[in-house]
């Protein structure tokens, strides 16, 4: 496995961290490393506005093929712009959802009028996608979902409450799995059925987060519509269709994270050289050992990577959200460790401080998106062949 770049790659290098000098200027120099987590709900407007600055210059969808609006770049070239996009301070991406997850799912499994319909709004930066997947009791349990869908004449009818939905206030669209089978169970009988946010049937209730970032949201359904072609896959597929969108998750977007968190570590580096502490040993070997932490991700994942040109994650793909979830909540508590007192204490604003953020957050990342131990679960039974856990009757 060769993890260089080719000249042609690093200069692809240098036009994207080009084009992001000249255009993070202006008016959007305030959204330098702004709303990432922690601080999602930051610049809503201004975000909206560059989401659609990068779709007039063609920087959204990097990696869809050009007959869908993308740029078709290679595996190496999406890790490149992703890094340097994190690298120069760019904003949260809020078209992740459209762009990362629902884009590639309608390119693989939707229909040719759903890919005209959908895709260019995405690439465009113009229409911006949530997921409605979770709810109360069907968290890390996905096939527990109890929203239900009807179909009424050219409608499915939509009841039911989903939570934690990333930016559902400020979205256009939603990617839902409904039980549309009266009586199924489990993962049969679901469909994944695309549904205009924006209308009265839906009610949006967002959570304050003890970072004081409202990031995530309740939504419910009340006799919500939306029109009967809008499924991906076949109905009662929803199931297969879900997973294929949870493999899109861990694509070369991956890298621009990691980046995230390179940045995160150096500002955790910064203040220990600025309060003294990294004269001590033991935080001095904690910070190494996070440095070691992430160099081991980023190799993982370009290696977990190198074998995805095709769509196709291996089994070591099972390990990516347990580890980084771990290590950047490690991070966060390194963080309060390396600032001591003042961890207690806000900033002159009376505002939590960046690194405060970065542990108050932390404390979910081994929660959301599929808690540890389910993480465990699947990689012993998916991944290693284990038998399943014994599940109560």
């Amino acid at each position: 496995m060769d993890l260089r770049f080719s000249q042609q790659d690093e200069i692809f290098r240098r036009e994207v961290d080009d084009w992001m000098a000249d255009n993070l200027v202006g008016e959007f120099a305030c959204l330098r490393h702004r709303g990432g987590p922690g601080d999602d709900s930051a610049l809503i407007d201004e975000r909206k506005a560059w989401e659609q600055h990068l779709g007039k210059n063609g920087w959204t969808c990097v990696g869809w093929p050009t007959e869908h609006g993308g740029r078709g770049l290679s595996l190496m070239q999406q890790v490149i712009f992703h890094e340097e996009y994190a690298r120069a301070g760019g904003p949260g991406r809020l078209g992740h959802m459209g762009e990362g997850l629902l884009g590639p799912t309608i390119i693989a499994f939707g229909s040719e009028q759903q890919k005209k319909t959908f895709l260019p709004g995405i690439a465009a930066g113009k229409e911006l996608w949530c997921q409605g997947y979770s709810e109360p009791n069907a968290g890390s349990d996905l096939a527990n979902v109890q929203t239900r869908a009807e179909l009424v004449g050219d409608q499915w009818v939509i009841s039911g409450q989903k939570v934690w939905t990333s930016w559902a206030e400020w979205c256009d669209w939603g990617f839902v799995i409904c039980r549309t089978e009266a009586g199924s169970q489990r993962h049969h009988g679901l469909s994944y059925l695309l549904v205009p946010m924006r209308q009265d049937g839906i009610e949006i209730r967002p959570i304050v987060q003890i970072t004081g970032d409202a990031e995530f949201s309740e939504v419910f359904y009340d006799n919500a519509h939306t029109h009967r072609d809008n499924v991906v896959g076949e109905v009662g597929e929803g199931w297969k269709v879900a997973m294929g969108t949870l493999a899109f998750e861990r694509g070369a977007s991956t890298l621009g994270q990691q980046q995230h968190f390179v940045q995160e570590l150096d500002a955790v580096i910064r203040a220990a050289e600025k309060n003294g502490r990294a004269n001590d040993p033991v935080v001095r070997q904690h910070l190494a050992d996070a440095w070691i932490g992430l160099s081991i991700m980023r190799f993982n994942t370009l290696r977990m990577l190198s074998g995805n040109e095709k769509g196709e994650l291996g089994r070591e793909a099972l390990i990516y959200k347990l580890y980084w979830a771990t290590w950047h909540r490690e991070l966060g508590r390194l963080a309060m460790d390396v600032m001591g007192a003042d961890a207690e204490l806000t900033g002159e604003d009376g505002e939590l401080t960046m690194l405060q953020k970065l542990f108050l957050f932390t404390r979910s990342d081994t929660i959301y998106a599929g808690t540890n131990q389910i993480q465990r679960n699947i990689i012993a039974e998916r991944a290693l062949g284990l038998p399943r856990e014994v599940r109560p009757e």
